[in-house]
């Protein structure tokens, strides 16, 4: 294909095949799969177990041509999932894309075909020097309300998170869980659990160590996405699919799970659970705690609003609005009983997403109470933390 005009006449065929629509997201990648012959561990049959996938870059809303000669290519159906390329495939999408390839424009999917298709070359021609099978995978997401339907669908709605294409509650996550692997996190890359000990040993029988970082199903956030403008001082902390906004800072002590995060500059000292939105300006002090929904079966979505301040070691069951502060070592969840100015008693979440409060323990009574927040409050952020 030697034409721009032969290249949307094949995007145009390809969008009119019966059940195509245009995917709200889609991406190529790279994919980590378990070893079935130890052998030859870098053969990879049809019905291998995936472990992983990293997408370079990730579409969404935009590139429907990209997506639609990737979906005559791999012969995509329209519904959510993914599906594996062979290099043959990846070669035939660059050809479709030549008019594209030297114009002095950077084409990003391009890019990653090009490096994809070097990397499927050299893999076969260097096999024996692989410790794992990988190979490429494009997924479409057809409908974000949907709920993902394999593992490498998964990891591309988790990069849409941690490359701030979506925000977290944005997509249908249910069954996220269940979708993945788990999987030995190693400085080589992912291994599955069952049978690792005999891998470990034919690697060191090689020379080559292999050192375990974690055995779980979701993978830390840096080795797949570095988001511009953030700053974290243990990769450890934060798992793939945490929405760290520009200017987050997340210290040593801090934590972020999966379709959670902050919203702007926020400074991160304690735990964002799943599903925890933290908004502009807002710190969450050391070994401070907000409830997720996870553990417990909850449903209600925790939020904290613009220039709150959790304190150290306290913990959080409640939405805050903005300008609220939490003291240190509170713990206040829904069912908290909580005094007001006036003297009456109320449960902390009749007061959930109420702006301007602070909430502290009474020193002599004991009693929880929540007064307004005057001026000789906490003041806001350090700027100069959270600066590029």
């Amino acid at each position: 294909m030697t034409t721009i005009d032969a290249f949307n006449d094949l995007v145009r065929r390809a969008e009119a095949q019966p059940g195509y629509r245009r995917p709200a997201a889609f991406a190529v990648g790279f994919a980590t799969y378990a070893i079935t012959d130890h052998d030859k561990p870098w053969l990879k049959p049809a019905s291998a177990k995936l472990l992983d996938a990293w997408y370079p870059v990730v579409n969404h809303g935009e590139n429907f041509g990209a997506a639609a000669v990737l979906a005559a290519v791999g012969g995509w159906n329209g519904a959510n999932g993914s599906l594996i390329l062979s290099r043959e495939q990846v070669l035939k999408a660059l050809e479709f894309f030549a008019p594209f390839r030297n114009d002095g424009k950077d084409h990003a999917n391009i890019r990653v075909l090009e490096d994809v298709h070097a990397a499927l070359l050299r893999a076969e021609q260097q096999a024996e020097a692989q410790v794992v099978p990988r190979g490429a995978v494009v997924a479409f997401v057809a409908d974000l309300a949907q709920k993902p339907s394999d593992a490498a669908e998964v990891y591309l709605r988790l990069h849409l998170l941690s490359q701030r294409k979506v925000q977290p509650h944005g997509q249908n996550l249910d069954g996220v869980f269940g979708l993945l692997n788990n999987a030995c996190w190693t400085n080589l890359g992912p291994f599955d659990p069952e049978g690792f000990e005999r891998v470990r040993l034919r690697l060191r029988a090689r020379g080559i160590e292999v050192r375990v970082r974690a055995v779980d199903k979701f993978p830390r956030m840096t080795d797949y996405v570095v988001p511009s403008g953030v700053r974290i001082a243990d990769a450890d902390r934060v798992r793939l699919g945490a929405h760290l906004a520009e200017g987050t800072v997340v210290m040593h002590e801090g934590f972020c799970n999966f379709n959670a995060g902050t919203l702007g500059k926020s400074m991160v000292e304690g735990r964002i659970s799943a599903g925890v939105v933290v908004d502009d300006g807002s710190d969450i002090g050391g070994g401070a705690s907000i409830m997720g929904t996870l553990s417990g079966g909850g449903k209600e979505v925790i939020r904290v609003g613009r220039k709150c301040l959790l304190g150290a070691n306290a913990g959080l069951g409640i939405s805050l609005g903005d300008n609220c502060t939490v003291e240190a070592g509170l713990y206040l969840t829904g069912g908290s009983k909580v005094r007001l100015p006036d003297g009456a008693v109320v449960k902390a979440a009749q007061l959930s997403g109420k702006s301007d409060l602070q909430f502290r323990r009474n020193s002599q009574s004991g009693a929880i109470e929540a007064i307004a927040k005057g001026q000789s409050g906490w003041q806001g952020l350090n700027t100069a933390l959270h600066a590029p």
